[in-house]
Order: C-alpha cells, then structure tokens, then sequence
C-alpha cells in the first residue's frame, strides 16, 4: 500500500520504569523482534514519506536497533518531557513545506497490522477530520488514557489515567496511542502544551482538546479488536502480547498449509519461513530467520534458531542454531547442533550427539554418542558409536577431515588435525593421532593382559571378592580354570 503526503512518528524515548529492567522498554521482544521494530515492521509497508523514531533513554542502543530499518530518521528529545514534546521535534525535523497528514504511533504496542493503520488514515482523510484517534474498549481499562466525549459523542478530550477523575476512570474507551493529525493544526497546537499535570509533562493528547476548543473536529475509530490496541508497560503485558501475537502468526501458517497439531505449546517468531505440509509437534519453538522446506516435520521438543531445513526432513527432540539440514535428513532425538553444521541430503545426525562448524556430507550418519567438531565429513560415511573429533589443543582449533565411504568403529578419538582417507576403516577403540591412507584399516590396540586374583588380594572382604572366591574353587573343583595370565 501507498499512503501519499504522510509522515510517520514513532515515539520510543521512554525508559518504561514498569519493566523494571536495564533493557529499554522498546527493545524488549516477542515474535523475533524488539517492541519498536515490529512498529517500524508496520510502518514501512505503509508506504509513507517520512518515517522518523524519538529516542532519548538508552539512546544508542535504540539507534543501533532501529538503524536497521532504511530510511529511518532518528529524532533526540531534549529534557523537556513528555510526548507533547516528542512530536513537537518530530513536525520540527519533517522536510520543510511538509502540509501532509502525521501519523503517530508508539514504540509499545507491537499489535497493530498495517490493515488496521491503513484504514484509520483513509478514515481521517474521508471524515476531513483535523485529528483522528484510535480507541479501543476494555473491560479493565486501568492504566490507560480515557477518551471522553460529550453529549453528542464527538470526542473532546483524553484524560490520562493518573489525572482522570473516578468517573472518568469507568470509563471503559481507552486511548491506544495512536493518532492522525494534519500537520498544520499540529504545528499550531504543540507550542500551546503545558505541563499542568500529574506528570508534569507535556502531554500529546492536549492536542486533542485545544483542536476541539478551537472548532476543529476530533474522530475517534474504534478499534474492531482491542487486543491490537494494547501497550506494553509491564512484563505481564510483555507476554500477553507475546501470546496474542503468537496466536496470530499461528494461525496464520495453519491456514497457509502447514500442520500444527498443539498451537498452545507452538512458538514461531514472525520472522520464520514455512512451506506447506510441513508438520510441527508439541512443543516445538521455531525462532529467529528459520526457513522449513515442504513436507518437513519439525518436533515435538525441538528449538531450532536461524537454521534451514530441507524438503521431508525430520528433526525430533533437538536444539538447532545456525545450522542447515538437507533434503530427506534426520537429527535427534536428543541432538545438540551448533553452529557451522551442515547435514547433506539423507544424512543423519542421531540420539546424543553433538556438533559444531561441520560438513557432513549426503547419506553420512553420526548415530550416536558422539561429538563432531570443526570436521569435513564426506558422502556416505558411518561414524561409530562414541566417536569424537579431538578438535582442541588448548590453544587451537584443528580440523579433521573425513573422506567417503569411511567406516570408524566405535569408541574412536580422532586427534585433529588428521585425515581419513576414500573408504578406509578404524577398528574399535582406536586413537587416530595420524592420517589413514585409502582403503587402509587403522588399529591401535596393545595385547589385553588379566592380572588373576587381583579382586581377591585387593578388595578382600567385599561382595565381588567372596564371590570371585567362590567362582575361582568352583572352577578348580571342576578340573581347573582356562584363565590364562596374560
């Protein structure tokens, strides 16, 4: 969508005391964003000329967050507070000659969708109205502004929660923060703002009274779901909104085609990518920049951050990041992949195995036990049971390379750095220290030797000793024992 002629002010200068937190409110995320980047998310596909953010409190930080957002001007508020204030700096730095429509949004309520924001600015431009406001109607409303209108229902002014009186108090309309005004009335009304208030602040919403003294119609536009209304202040509304947002993004896939058998226990950011038919399980949180092919099957208890999946995968009971998984692969149950791993098509990666910065390449499988780290593992290559990559000295990290079509056995060490040649195999419990040419067998193994009577001499009076005892006369009743000291 296009929306001609308007600017776009995001406020996100407050510290937001009520978080209770280091982290400023605007910065606190739910569904893969900060606060104000879903704002700013919302703001963009408006098709504005202007899009400008306030910022004060921790103020690099929230440059540093929004700067990712192209063709965003920051604006610094000065020490004079309040929102009244906010916007004043805000119409200040708009391109000179700018006579538009302003819309002002706040960096806490992360709901609203561009829909929503599209028709409150059509409904502005059709009414003619000098100044429109979004409401919406609560059960609760405490906490929030009230939009109070007089007798013909006109809107007349907003009175905050701290200044409002007992009856205005039951007042059940709230202000959502959210405002459309035409720049000219704006510019008139904001220098005329005083901070006779709880606060001692300057107020936006006065605007809404001085435009009404002086004639000009005031609109209000009621939200059709209040929910897309609702600020953050607290971490109880953190989450809340952390859970309406999931809801809806939820939903959103299932009626794109994809299966998601528990949404309660389901958490997908809304920066993740699915196809249709791919299936998740209980429990299962996709986060971040994840992208999951067609047909895949994602859970149940599985976290996967920033990965991708391929066409028909299955990941089970696993933690993922950074990572990619080929067509047709499988990981887990009980997998832990960090990041640099790269599983090829029909490879596998099984129960309790870790790994890191590695290539394993088509139809190769890790089974189980197992921890590869910094390793180049070729096609079709069958890593044993307890097989570890000894990728650290202490100082560096080396890498091991697997050629294709290697068998190791199980309990295998494979010292970085060092080489497995084309289809050379390892015997079980090797310690591989040096490069295995092609096709070779890799051993390492020193003669067994059994010291006999040792239990008897060295624990004597315990359960195993008696009982060795016992097993050792038995033996020599029957003729002698075959043991052998080696």
């Amino acid at each position: 969508m296009n929306h001609e002629n308007l600017a776009i002010v995001v406020l996100a200068a407050g510290q937001g005391t009520r978080m209770k937190s280091r982290t400023p409110k605007v910065l606190h995320r739910i569904g893969g964003r900060p606060l104000v980047g879903h704002v700013l998310h919302t703001a963009e596909s408006l098709g504005a000329q202007v899009i400008e953010v306030v910022v004060r409190h921790e103020r690099d930080r929230v440059v540093e967050t929004v700067s990712s957002h192209p063709g965003v001007t920051v604006v610094d508020q000065d020490d004079v507070p309040g929102t009244g204030r906010a916007v004043q700096l805000a119409v200040d730095a708009l391109p000179a000659g700018f006579d538009g429509d302003v819309l002002v949004l706040s960096g806490d309520v992360p709901l609203l969708d561009a829909g929503a924001l599209s028709a409150l600015v059509e409904q502005h431009r059709a009414a003619g109205a000098e100044a429109t406001v979004l409401s919406a109607l609560l059960d609760d409303a405490t906490g929030y502004g009230r939009i109070v209108r007089d007798a013909d229902g006109l809107v007349e002014r907003i009175v905050e929660h701290k200044d409002a009186s007992d009856d205005e108090r039951a007042i059940g309309e709230i202000n959502a923060g959210v405002y459309v005004f035409r720049a000219a009335g704006l510019r008139e009304s904001l220098p005329r703002l005083n901070a006779d208030n709880a606060q001692g602040e300057l107020y936006l919403t006065d605007v809404v009274r001085l435009l009404r003294e002086a004639g000009r119609a005031v609109a209000a536009s009621i939200a059709a779901d209040a929910r897309v209304a609702l600020g953050v202040n607290d971490r109880a509304q953190l989450s809340e909104a952390a859970r309406i947002l999931n809801d809806r993004i939820v939903r959103r896939w299932q009626l794109e085609g994809v299966t998601i058998q528990d949404p309660a226990t389901t958490w997908i950011d809304d920066t993740v990518t699915l196809a249709q038919d791919v299936t998740i399980l209980p429990n299962t949180h996709l986060l971040g920049a994840t992208i999951v092919a067609e047909g895949a099957t994602i859970g149940p208890d599985t976290s996967l951050t920033d990965c991708e999946v391929g066409e028909d995968a299955v990941i089970r009971r696993s933690d993922a990041t950074l990572a990619v998984f080929g067509p047709g692969s499988t990981v887990g149950p009980f997998a832990y992949v960090r990041a640099g791993t790269t599983l090829g098509e029909g490879g596998k990666i099984g129960t309790f195995v870790e790994s890191k910065n590695s290539q394993i390449g088509d139809g190769s499988k890790v089974p189980h036990l197992s921890y590869v780290g910094d390793a180049t593992i070729g096609r079709h290559v069958n890593l044993g049971a307890s097989t570890i990559t000894a990728n650290y000295d202490d100082v560096n990290k080396h890498r091991t390379v697997i050629e294709d079509h290697v068998h190791t056995g199980t309990h295998n060490d494979l010292v970085a750095p060092v080489r497995l040649g084309v289809g050379a195999k390892t015997g079980s419990g090797a310690v591989i220290r040096k490069d295995v040419p092609a096709g070779a067998l890799a051993l390492s193994v020193a003669p067994q030797r059994n010291s006999l009577g040792w239990v008897e001499k060295n624990r004597a009076g315990t359960p195993a000793a008696d009982a060795a005892r016992q097993a050792r006369e038995a033996e020599e009743a029957a003729g002698g024992s075959e043991a052998k000291e080696g």
